[in-house]
């Protein structure tokens, strides 16, 4: 039951995000990468890297997609999702902890091995809750309403940690001070866990459908699926990249780049496609608008998270002065940059969204995207450099605002938990795919290379548009 909306309710309803990207924003282009290099050296840590987030991301699919489903039945007197939320903060917590005694005793490869398994953990727990999180907005907004309250949650999901991070966890991180950097990380995620507690939930009496544990085991083959789909497509690219090199068949970077985008649009539609059919059954035939708004979202998500998770590596490679921490500052300065567009461009295109439907600002941010992304590779300075992040910051305040307001208004309400769970394909598949196909494009060709294979697939997004079609009222203008 929908209660009636206080000003202070799109606070509650959508604060926990903000601790959840701090955590993302603090451990995967900063921690994990410095901590990456530090362990396996440099000639391997793109691959290395990779592997990481494609385990990691593939886990974080499968717990998601099952926290949505078990959010949704959920009877606690205490509602459906901020249970769920709670427990992941307190065990996420622990992982922190243990992250920074990893970092300060141990070292090669036996410390990257208790890296992985720590952002294994990681993933499990921090998912628990974003899986349940998920569902807040349409258990308790009207659809009139979802368009800014998805504004909202593109502010405290983005730009505002991004901001936050850099003003003073990349700082702490700079400076040599990991526990620094953790310990704020651990108190901002806890108080707005706490905050999210005051979200104003009716406990439900019984679950809206039946536990269906075929749906679970459909999951589970969707999960290892899209990783099979995904190992097979970085494994191609890694023998055609040095195959077509020997064969000297004109520019190597040219052609590079076009295998390594071929080899992350076939893991973004075969993934999709088979993992929605194994987790979805027939329904995901009768709604092709949501599995093309899951393509969408994956390739444009691909591109925006991995441009952010290589960016420490990308300014060593451009600036060899920026070594080790030394990258660290100016990463997240660009960082900023983008956080602080996108702080501009997510009410305004929410607002935008509701009025002339999601599908044009989502065609508009798919090619600024791309063309922010060009200058960044083309630069030569940091302010050129900085410029280019602004106009990805903007295009991504824009696609995060209108894409999630178009997905809310295509996925069935009962099962909202169950449906955005499974949405995590975008989520968490982008970091895998882009991190495990692109870190060893990025080890052997160069950073430069890699990046103009996201810009590329930014382009794919707005392509991909064309595919999602209005199914019922609500989304006519989508």
């Amino acid at each position: 039951m929908q209660k009636t909306l206080r000003w202070y309710d799109s606070l509650t309803i959508n604060i926990y995000f903000f601790g959840l990207t701090l955590r993302a924003q603090t451990l995967t282009p900063l921690i994990l990468p410095l901590l990456v290099q530090q362990f396996v050296g440099d000639d391997n840590k793109g691959a290395s890297y990779g592997n990481i987030r494609l385990y990691s991301l593939m886990i974080a699919v499968l717990v998601q997609a099952l926290a949505g489903m078990f959010s949704d039945r959920s009877t606690s007197r205490w509602g459906k999702r901020r249970p769920f939320m709670l427990a992941s903060s307190l065990l996420e917590a622990l992982v922190f902890i243990a992250i920074g005694i990893i970092a300060a005793r141990m070292e090669g490869q036996a410390g990257y091995n208790a890296l992985f398994a720590a952002v294994i953990a990681s993933m499990v727990f921090s998912n628990i809750g974003q899986g349940a999180a998920q569902g807040l907005i349409p258990d308790l907004v009207p659809p009139e309403k979802q368009g800014r309250f998805a504004g909202i949650k593109a502010l405290l999901e983005l730009p505002l940690p991004l901001i936050f991070m850099a003003f003073f966890v990349s700082r702490m991180i700079a400076a040599g001070n990991l526990w620094g950097a953790i310990t704020t990380v651990i108190i901002t995620l806890l108080v707005c866990t706490a905050i999210a507690m005051l979200v104003r939930e009716t406990p439900q009496d019984k679950a809206p459908y039946p536990l269906d544990w075929n749906a679970i085991g459909r999951l589970i083959a969707m999960t290892a699926a899209f990783t099979l789909v995904i190992l097979f497509s970085g494994w191609a690219v890694q023998q055609l990249i040095p195959l077509v090199s020997n064969l000297q068949l004109g520019s190597s970077p040219a052609l590079t780049i076009l295998i390594g985008l071929i080899g992350m649009l076939i893991a973004v539609m075969v993934g999709v496609l088979v993992s929605l059919r194994l987790s979805l059954g027939k329904e995901s035939q009768e709604k092709p608008a949501f599995t093309w708004w899951v393509i969408n979202r994956l390739a444009f998500l691909v591109a925006a998270s991995n441009l952010a998770s290589f960016l420490l590596y990308f300014l060593q490679e451009r600036f060899p002065g920026l070594q080790g921490n030394a990258a660290a500052q100016p990463a997240t300065l660009l960082v900023m940059a983008t956080g602080i567009a996108i702080l501009v461009a997510a009410l305004p295109a929410g607002w935008l969204a509701d009025k002339i439907g999601t599908k044009p600002v989502l065609a508009v941010s798919g090619i600024m995207a791309a063309s922010g992304t060009l200058v960044v590779i083309a630069a030569q300075d940091m302010s050129t450099m900085t410029v280019g992040a602004v106009l990805v910051g903007v295009a991504s305040g824009a696609f995060y605002s209108a894409n999630w307001a178009l997905g809310t208004q295509l996925v069935p309400k009962k099962e909202a938990g169950r449906y955005l769970g499974i949405s995590n394909l975008a989520g968490a598949g982008a970091g895998a795919i882009g991190a495990y196909i692109g870190g060893p494009i990025g080890d052997s060709s160069g950073y430069v290379v890699q990046m103009a294979i996201y810009a590329a697939l930014f382009l794919f997004s707005t392509l991909a548009l064309l595919r999602i079609k209005p199914t019922n009222h609500k989304a006519e203008h989508a």
